[in-house]
């Protein structure tokens, strides 16, 4: 969960297009998604529609939040000038499309299509849930920070030891689910005192751990 969209954000996009193209040069996307159902051009088009959707943020409802206590700092010839964080003591709740629904939706389809037991699936959530919300940290005048390897290593651990012949679609599901509920829901309590505009669950922060999972996650498997 973060705010909306910046250098920094375009940054990481970038990388992440690059470790795309390089995913595909080793034809390593064929692998990952045929562990999941999938075509390699399915896979293709999920990774991108991903991509392009953690533009998109959808906005849910407003609500009231404290002053950033975070000002930007920037050497100048004159010293070092203090710029406070533009805030207008609201905070905007959304979802981002491309780090919360299409995850989301794709791992409906996972549970649908593979018979993985209630008992493994919830556990495995469970616990994923816990370690992202303990890894996950809240940013002042930015919003919610993870790692993006820790999802994804802790999924493939748990799914491993939990999922049998079913590893790879549960490492996606724990993996996804365990940053969105560990890493954004859980830590909803903690947005209105971060002073940040927007706060977007499945947004940048979260969003590299989730999109990660995708590749990392089913490869460990």
């Amino acid at each position: 969960m973060r705010s909306s969209f910046s250098p920094s954000r375009l940054l990481v996009l970038i990388l992440l297009i690059s470790l795309l193209l390089v995913v595909v040069q080793m034809e390593l996307v064929s692998l990952v998604f045929a562990k999941l159902g999938l075509s390699a051009d399915q896979g293709m088009l999920l990774l991108l529609f991903s991509l392009m959707g953690s533009l998109l943020n959808l906005p849910l409802l407003s609500i009231k939040a404290e002053m950033p206590k975070v000002e930007v700092k920037i050497n100048t010839p004159q010293g070092l000038l203090h710029i406070p964080i533009p805030f207008e003591g609201k905070t905007l709740i959304a979802v981002n499309v491309g780090g919360c629904l299409i995850p989301l939706v794709f791992s409906a389809s996972l549970i649908h299509r593979f018979p993985i037991p209630t008992s493994a699936l919830l556990l495995a959530t469970g616990l994923c849930s816990i370690i992202c919300y303990l890894a996950s940290r809240p940013v002042p005048g930015i919003g919610i920070g993870m790692m993006p390897l820790v999802a994804p290593v802790t999924a493939a651990i748990i799914a491993i030891t939990f999922g049998g012949e079913y590893a790879a679609p549960l490492a996606y599901i724990t993996g996804t689910l365990g940053v969105i509920i560990g890493a954004d829901l859980m830590h909803m309590k903690d947005i209105s005192r971060l002073g940040t505009p927007v706060a977007s669950i499945g947004g940048a922060g979260t969003f590299d751990g989730i999109f990660l999972t995708g590749i990392v996650a089913v490869l460990l498997t």
